[in-house]
């Protein structure tokens, strides 16, 4: 075969591409293809190809990477979310609208950031991963992932009764607990000051409490305004349980400061078919002692009884002493007890120095009130402020009550014994901490809820939903790599070795040796959950353009590490190119 330029006397040359041949000793020609409309260089080319060259030369300048985009992380957690079935809960069909909200979702795993800066990464010209490619997801401006923002949150309550589905059992246990995060503006219908769980009592805040299963799955967050208090919180979720969700059957575990006496009588009646597990306040616990309900003789040989008390009626009291818990309230308490008389004796200074000293009970009192409540030790001193003065002195009566109780918590419930022993009932109680995980995870650790700069309260309840379903995501994944994070993979093991449900519970020997040798049991470096993710993100696609410009770009993905090939098993993913 050779190429053949044919001239034409009024037009360009005709390209074609020939075959000589033999037919009876003669020598023949025929034309194969007309190959006028390809560009010179591609004409060029193939006169080499049919002189014996290769298509392409074997130099390492043969090829340029145009882009490299981090991919191994997307793959993991858009897997992971398609594997969970969690788009089809957002949307049984395929949508724009469906993979923005997957895109936020997943964004928030990966690089928790503004919509502004997810639009951005998300953008052809200013992509940071293949997050784009791997939804089809040619680009995303910031006004359509808001849209798509309230696409979602009009789906929340469906979406929520189908993850309650998968995850509530009838008469199961669910986890409730309640959190506060900080507010940047001051333009929201939400934002309110309260009671900051994050230090920043001078900025406005929200509320929002979480739902979960006994393992510590979350299924549904609520939020409210920042002022409000715990207690109101309780009727909604229990309207959620019961109506939403249709459980007619559930035991709901929630701290001392949301399930109080009052909630019991107005929203847990008799015939309502949901059980309670909460704890007593230290206030309730002193009376107790005081009355003579709670002996401190009951631990002389246990460190778990049960007792009833007419204050409680058809309620069952486990009373519980952890010698662990104990020596760390006297710790903090004398160090509390020590930084509070070193402010008040600055005070005392204050009024007692020659110049300019500090007068007025008034402004004095504005002092030592903000000292009192930065320690909250102002149970156990006695202040006498006075005009020119004041005075104050530790009340020993006080503190010595209370190191009698020192490790000492009481939870109390309406669970039936036959249905749940005592210690069941502590164990129920000591899961919160599956809900106090996930705050830190959400506020802190991975998906970063805080602070909250949207000003539409809509806006803010679904920016509270997107994390909720981020850390749904998360929980999967970290459940199936466990083997490979300093997380423990072998929980049964180390409760086994717990001798009592009161004391604290203790890591199997896989994650004690883990933490020490900083290994997996292969011998690769254990991770956090984020350390993992920028490991998987060296997992690259590129994209390869051959210096013959014949051979259009294509795209390769790099060769995967052991690591990466762990991680992906684990997860049950298959490491590919995005096919959508």
């Amino acid at each position: 075969m050779y190429v053949a330029v044919v001239p034409n006397r009024s037009s360009p040359p005709a390209i074609l591409l020939r075959e000589s041949f033999r037919d009876n000793g003669k020598v023949h020609n025929r034309t194969l293809a007309n190959i006028s409309h390809w560009p010179p260089e591609q004409i060029g080319a193939l006169r080499q190809v049919l002189k014996g060259a290769t298509a392409v030369a074997s130099s390492a300048d043969s090829f340029q990477i145009l882009r490299s985009l981090p991919h191994g992380h997307v793959a993991a957690v858009v897997g992971s979310l398609r594997q969970l079935g969690l788009d089809s809960v957002i949307d049984a069909a395929s949508s724009r609208s469906r993979d923005l909200a997957i895109a936020m979702i997943a964004a928030r795993i990966l690089d928790p950031c503004s919509k502004l800066a997810t639009a951005r990464a998300l953008h052809p010209d200013t992509l940071s991963s293949s997050l784009s490619a791997y939804l089809g997801l040619e680009t995303a401006g910031e006004d359509e992932l808001y849209r798509a923002m309230d696409w979602l949150l009009e789906r929340q309550p469906a979406m929520e009764a189908a993850l309650a589905k998968r995850h509530l059992a009838e008469g199961g246990l669910v986890l409730y607990d309640l959190t506060s995060t900080y507010f940047e503006g001051r333009h929201c219908q939400l934002a309110r000051l309260g009671h900051s769980r994050d230090d920043k009592s001078g900025k406005p805040q929200i509320v929002f409490g979480l739902l979960t299963n006994a393992a510590g799955c979350p299924v549904a967050v609520e939020v409210w305004e920042g002022n409000t208090a715990d207690p109101k919180t309780v009727p909604a979720q229990v309207k959620k349980l019961r109506q939403r969700f249709g459980l007619k059957r559930l035991v709901l575990v929630g701290d001392r400061g949301m399930i109080t006496s009052a909630r019991i009588r107005e929203d847990f009646s008799a015939d309502s078919g949901i059980s309670w597990i909460t704890a007593l306040r230290a206030s309730s616990i002193q009376k107790l002692a005081a009355a003579g309900a709670l002996q401190l003789s009951l631990f002389d040989t246990t460190d778990l009884a049960e007792i009833a008390h007419p204050d409680y009626p058809g309620e069952r009291l486990v009373v519980c002493f952890n010698p662990v818990l104990s020596e760390e309230r006297a710790r903090k308490r004398e160090d509390l007890l020590q930084a509070t008389a070193k402010e008040l004796e600055k005070i005392a200074a204050a009024t007692r120095r020659e110049k300019r000293p500090l007068r007025g009970k008034h402004t004095i009192g504005l002092r030592v009130g903000r000292v009192l409540g930065r320690f909250k030790m102002g149970k156990h001193y006695q202040i006498l402020i006075e005009e020119d003065g004041f005075r104050y002195e530790l009340k020993a009566d006080s503190i010595e009550r209370e190191k009698k109780l020192d490790g000492i918590y009481v939870i109390r419930t309406n669970v039936p014994a036959q249905s749940m022993p005592a210690s069941a009932v502590v164990h129920s109680y000591k899961q919160l901490s599956g809900v106090e995980r996930a705050f830190r995870s959400l506020k802190t650790v991975d998906l970063r809820v805080r602070p909250i700069h949207h000003r539409l309260a809509d806006r803010v309840r679904a920016h509270v939903f997107l994390c909720m379903l981020a850390y749904y995501v998360e929980w999967h994944m970290r459940n199936k790599l466990a083997p490979l994070l300093f997380d423990d993979h072998d929980k049964a093991a180390g409760q086994a070795r717990r001798d009592s449900i009161v004391k604290p519970a203790k890591r199997s020997p896989a994650a004690q040796r883990k933490a020490r040798t900083k290994q997996t049991a292969e011998g690769t470096p254990v991770h956090s959950f984020q350390s993992l993710l920028a490991d998987l993100a060296t997992l690259t696609i590129n994209r390869v353009q051959p210096a013959n410009k014949i051979v259009p770009a294509f795209d390769k993905l790099a060769n995967p590490t052991p690591l990466h090939e762990r991680a992906f098993a684990l997860l049950g993913l298959r490491i590919s190119l995005p096919t959508t």
